[in-house]
């Protein structure tokens, strides 16, 4: 299953316009049309969808899929919606028992059935969580894992606090977002991570070491892959700029990962994938260039994990994507070979203080 989301455009107004659901019985040589899970109406813009299915033979739920969403339209007001049948038809939208609004939920199932989805306020200015215990018959309130100290990255780049969440075998959640708290007057981007065994319940904010703190290395956009198979074995994905405090004109944009093997108590140092990518290559919006804003990675294969993310090279018939006439080039990546292979290191976090506790600064991705 793939869910998507259909926008309507008219004239500068992009609206999300239904989250809909495709189907491969076949390994995804061919594809259903698509089922609409919900078809927005009225003021209602929909954003930010994502599917998960309960895949444990033994859950009581075996079989259930469930999609989250927001509705920006209302002050990004979280959706859900269950399907009992392989996504072939959809329940109606339910929000949290105390109507809570955020964005950017990814949803994650225990082998017991237990449906947690960790998200980021609607703000961006603390991660939340909410659970199902009764197949998405109900969901409950959403509980703070953490506020969001978020340190603007430079170059007027469009990104934000968002979270990546993953499972492991065991069933504890992952969480990791960007924060500068553990950075002096908040001055750079560090990854950081919570996890929980019952989504209500969530460890203190640990930082992932993939440089030392004052390094002056700014972390962002995150994709964390979690291996099911063994015990412990993370790796994320994520951009950043070896240097912080750049320009718009000055700013190196790069793909990296770290990985840990027991779970998070240490970790590899940055390993960089791709770059750089010079600012002036992406395209430009309302909210700054961009870059996708999104990431993400996944284990197949065994141990070996394989990162999603956007690559920007020099346009064609002048220097900025963003002027008329110009010929913009981006696509989506992965690493042919997976990351497996690559060095583990065993840096640590232990000891770090916080420095900063900033709010989040930078305003919520609310456009697509």
């Amino acid at each position: 299953m793939i869910s998507t989301l259909a926008i309507t455009v008219s004239g500068s107004t992009v609206l999300g316009a239904a989250v809909i659901v495709n189907l491969s019985t076949n390994g995804g040589t061919t594809w259903s049309n698509p089922v609409v899970v919900h078809a927005a109406s009225g003021s209602q813009n929909l954003d930010k969808n994502w599917i998960v299915c309960d895949d444990t033979l033994t859950s009581s739920f075996y079989g259930h899929c469930y999609v989250e969403w927001d509705d920006n339209g209302a002050g990004n007001l979280i959706h859900m919606s269950t399907s009992i049948n392989g996504g072939t038809s959809w329940g109606a939208q339910q929000n949290t028992a105390n109507n809570a609004t955020g964005l950017g939920g990814q949803p994650v199932v225990q082998a017991n059935g237990t449906v947690i989805v960790p998200i980021n306020n609607a703000n961006e200015t603390a991660v939340l969580a909410f659970t199902s215990t009764n197949g998405g018959t109900s969901w409950g309130s959403t509980v703070t894992v953490a506020s969001i100290s978020h340190h603007t990255d430079a170059g007027s780049l469009r990104s934000g606090a968002l979270i990546t969440a993953e499972i492991d075998g065991a069933g504890k959640v992952y969480v990791v977002w960007s924060d500068s708290r553990f950075e002096r007057a908040g001055r750079a981007n560090d990854l950081v991570m919570s996890t929980s065994t019952n989504g209500t319940s969530w460890t203190v904010v640990a930082r992932i070491p993939a440089d030392p703190v004052g390094s002056g290395v700014d972390h962002f956009i995150p994709g964390i892959a979690v291996d099911r198979s063994t015990s412990g074995h993370l790796v994320v994905a994520f951009y950043y700029y070896p240097v912080t405090k750049c320009s718009s004109s000055t700013c190196q944009l790069d793909v990296g990962y770290v990985s840990s093997t027991n779970g998070g108590s240490s970790w590899s140092s940055t390993t960089n994938i791709t770059g750089p990518m010079t600012l002036s290559w992406l395209p430009n919006t309302t909210q700054g260039r961009m870059v996708g804003d999104y990431i993400s990675a996944d284990f197949a294969g065994g141990s070996i994990a394989f990162p999603a993310f956007a690559v920007a090279s020099a346009p064609t018939g002048g220097t900025d994507c963003s002027t008329a006439g110009v010929t913009c080039h981006e696509a989506t990546f992965s690493v042919v070979s997976g990351l497996a292979s690559l060095a583990r290191g065993a840096n640590s976090s232990l000891g770090d203080r916080v420095l900063s506790s900033s709010s989040a600064s930078s305003a919520p991705l609310t456009s697509r």
